[in-house]
This record gives C-alpha cells, structure tokens and sequence, in this order.
C-alpha cells in the first residue's frame, strides 16, 4: 500500500493543503504572498458570476445525475435479460466511456451544430448533460449490474411461479438488493457533476451568456483568466465543502430510507 499512499499524498494530500494556504492570501503570479484570512471565501458570497455558477452547477446535478442513472439501471437490466452475446453488448455500451473526453466533447459539438442546441441558454444544459450519461453511463452499468446479479435466480423464479409481476419483482426483490450499488453510483455522479469542466471547457466555454457557467470553470477562470489564484483556490475548496455536504446528505438519506 506504501506506493499508493506516497502517490496520493503527493498529488491529492500536499495539493489540498497548498489549496487551503493559498485561499487566505491574494496572491497574484509573480507577486508576494498577503494574508487576507477569509476575505477570498467571503467575496465569493458577494461575486455575483460565483452565485449564478452555483446555480448552473446544481441545476446541471439535478438534470445529470437522475438521467443516467435511469439510462444506467435500465441499459443494465437490459443486459442482464440477454441470453446471448452478453460480452460483446457489455463491451460496446462500456466503450464510450474509455474514449477520449474532449474528443467526444468535439464530437457531440458537431452533432448539436445543426440544432443550435448549444447556443440556446434554455437546452445548453440538458445538451451537456446528454454527453454526459452519453460518455458515462457503462461505468454505472456495470456496477448495477453486478448488483442485479447479486440477486439469487431461485428468488426471482419462485416469485414468478408465486404470481409477481415484472414491476413486483423488480420493487420488492432488485431494488432492495441495488440500494449499495444505487447510493455508490449516485455519489460517484454527483461528485464527478459537480467537477465538470472538460465538456464545459470544448463545447460551450461558460456560454451562452454564462448559461453553462459551472463551479469547475469557475474556479479556472479565476485561477488561469483572471490570475487571482487565491481567490481560484477558496473556489475550489467550496466547492469541495458543498461536494462533501451533499454527499453526506446523500448517505443519510439512502441510510434513512432502507
């Protein structure tokens, strides 16, 4: 474990911590470190773009994260009910994502063109989002799909000879068995929904008149723009701390409702 642990330490531990010591100066490149305590975090709350990006950002989640679970579960109950080629249909939904990001950033870009989809501040989003589960959902697939089969075959078929329909079944017998697969795909897509950049950065840049303007880009401009690094990092470790408290929210409420 010593050689992970170095590695995580390196570029997640020692990262986070230089984050948090440049967040309460206002360094600028080239100039002098000045303590300015938690004047950034505040002027975060008064930066208008910082609030209107937080509301893009939670819309995004909220579009986001229940699609491709949708798209996940039902792509995994699909497969598991194949009788045959199992392997190659698991293969090929799984593809897209281990293509390229910004390649298929470009590519969708392409796809929408024709659409002005991406120039429409009211279908910018669900655009973004559709990439998204596009470019994601085998991961998620895969995992409730080990879940499903967790699911002993002898359960499924005596509720059949019982008299349960497909809907019962799937209620009362898969959906218990999901929940641990279901709460790690939910907070996994929440956490990588609340860090988009790479679409936002290809496809739209912010745009249309900031209507996909995210945290992720946010902090990006603030740091690589703008030059206000520490302004960029008090950004990106609240949105850290949102990332966290929605988690926990998350594990509290699949906890609360077994």
């Amino acid at each position: 474990m010593l050689p992970v642990l170095v590695l995580f330490g390196a570029f997640r531990f020692l990262p986070m911590l230089g984050a948090a010591g440049l967040s309460v100066t206002d360094y600028r490149p080239g100039g002098d470190f000045e303590f300015v305590g938690a004047e950034n975090y505040a002027g975060l709350f008064e930066d208008q773009y910082f609030l209107a990006s937080l509301r893009t950002t939670l819309t995004y989640v909220a579009i986001y994260v229940p699609l491709i679970l949708v798209v996940a579960l039902g792509t995994a109950l699909l497969l598991h009910s194949v009788p045959w080629g199992r392997g190659f249909f698991r293969a090929a939904l799984f593809a897209p994502y281990v293509t390229s990001l910004v390649l298929s950033g470009v590519i969708w870009k392409w796809l929408f063109e024709p659409a002005g989809l991406l120039q429409d501040p009211s279908t910018v989003l669900p655009a973004l989002a559709i990439v998204g589960v596009w470019k994601g959902f085998g991961y998620a697939m895969l995992i409730l799909l080990a879940g499903i089969r967790n699911v002993p075959a002898d359960c499924l078929e005596a509720a059949t000879v019982d008299g349960a329909n497909v809907w019962q079944r799937f209620r009362h017998m898969l959906l218990p068995s999901l929940r641990p697969a279901m709460f790690f795909v939910v907070v996994v897509e929440t956490i990588g929904a609340f860090q988009v950049f790479d679409l936002i950065y290809v496809m739209t840049t912010g745009g249309p008149v900031r209507a996909s303007y995210t945290l992720a880009y946010a902090v990006y401009q603030y740091g690589f723009t703008y030059f206000e690094v520490g302004k960029a990092a008090a950004a990106g470790l609240a949105l850290w701390a949102i990332v966290l408290l929605v988690s926990l929210t998350q594990r509290r409420a699949f906890e609360r409702n077994p």
